[in-house]
């Protein structure tokens, strides 16, 4: 990092990224022991948090002085330890955004896998591809749950913009529906909607789970099995394919397309969530960090431009691809069956 005040180069910056792994185990450690639940209810010392959590004081101490550095907790004089408004919305359990369980799922998940990074780009094979079934079902068993609040937010903007104007019976077809947050999300919006969701037989019981906790379940219905290979049927007016793309890689991905634009009826919409690469690749961070996950974790998976998705759905047969704002990584993209 180059300093302007006397323009000398200095390893600050590279310091900085060395130590880039430690934040989100130390954020991890505090979701598993509670630490941001436990302040809920206003400011705690070190030893108080250590008590309640049965953990050591001098570890509750350095978590908590860490997780102050990065500006999620606060410290007053008097030694204790608060909520600041981004650990209140976003860390503590009972939060409508609640990001926590995700940290684990890197602790526990994805670490592990990251730290055999060297020996995957020299073979260019991952350690267990997650984009096949008998490795994949029990990864996402685990992970779809978690993640669920961190599309939520975006599937709701989602049905609000397809079913503003809708009138009468919606089907919608939920492509490897994982915890069926974007189905959820639109069934939600209206109860003229009805939900197929697809994904492994693995995998369902969950989205068949969690639809259930949203008071939709008798709404939606099922189809388990690979994605290029099962029958979707035909007539749907949305289609939603949540971070798949990625996983699947450009292949099966233009082939999926394909097969969704044959699934829709005249008029119907597809909307696409990925992280969304810059036109050189050269950015944002999340998607070039995010291509090398997939690389680690899947056979053929990527992170792809705009412009790429964009050609391959007007290569399906899709118009006036576009994209919607969202509180996701990305904007969605959008685009439709004439």
């Amino acid at each position: 990092m180059q300093s302007k005040s006397s323009g000398q180069i200095t390893p600050e910056r590279l310091m900085q990224i060395a130590w880039g792994y430690a934040p989100p185990l130390i954020i991890g450690a505090a979701v598993r022991y509670k630490l941001f639940d436990l302040l809920e209810g206003g400011g705690k010392t070190a030893d108080e948090l250590a008590a309640s959590a049965k953990i050591s004081p001098r570890g509750a101490r350095m978590i908590l002085n860490a997780l102050v550095s990065f500006e999620l907790l606060s410290k007053d004089a008097q030694q204790r330890y608060a909520l600041v408004p981004e650990s209140r919305a976003f860390l503590v359990g009972t939060s409508k955004g609640y990001r926590g369980a995700f940290f684990e799922h890197v602790d526990m998940q994805i670490i592990p896998k990251w730290l055999g990074l060297a020996d995957i780009v020299r073979t260019g094979r991952p350690q267990g591809a997650v984009d096949q079934e008998d490795v994949g079902s029990e990864f996402f068993q685990k992970l779809v749950e978690n993640i669920f609040p961190m599309s939520y937010a975006a599937a709701q903007k989602l049905a609000d913009e397809l079913l503003k104007e809708t009138r009468g019976p919606v089907k919608v077809l939920d492509l490897a529906a994982g915890s069926g947050v974007w189905g959820i999300a639109l069934a939600q919006k209206s109860k003229d909607v009805r939900v197929t969701a697809v994904d492994w037989p693995g995998v369902i019981p969950v989205t068949r789970r969690v639809a259930g906790r949203f008071n939709v379940a008798d709404r939606f219905s099922y189809i388990e099995g690979d994605l290029l290979t099962v029958e979707f049927g035909t007539g749907y007016n949305i289609a939603t394919l949540g971070h798949i793309l990625h996983s699947e890689g450009e292949k099966r991905s233009r082939e999926l397309l394909k097969k969704t634009f044959a699934a829709l009826a005249s008029g119907g919409t597809i909307a696409i969530s990925e992280f969304v690469a810059n036109d050189t690749r050269t950015g944002p961070p999340n998607a070039m960090i995010f291509a090398v996950n997939m690389f680690i974790n899947t056979s053929e998976g990527d992170t792809f431009t705009f412009e790429e998705m964009s050609r391959w759905l007007y290569e399906a047969g899709f118009k006036s691809v576009r994209s919607l704002e969202a509180p996701a990584p990305s904007p969605l993209i959008l685009a439709t069956k004439p």
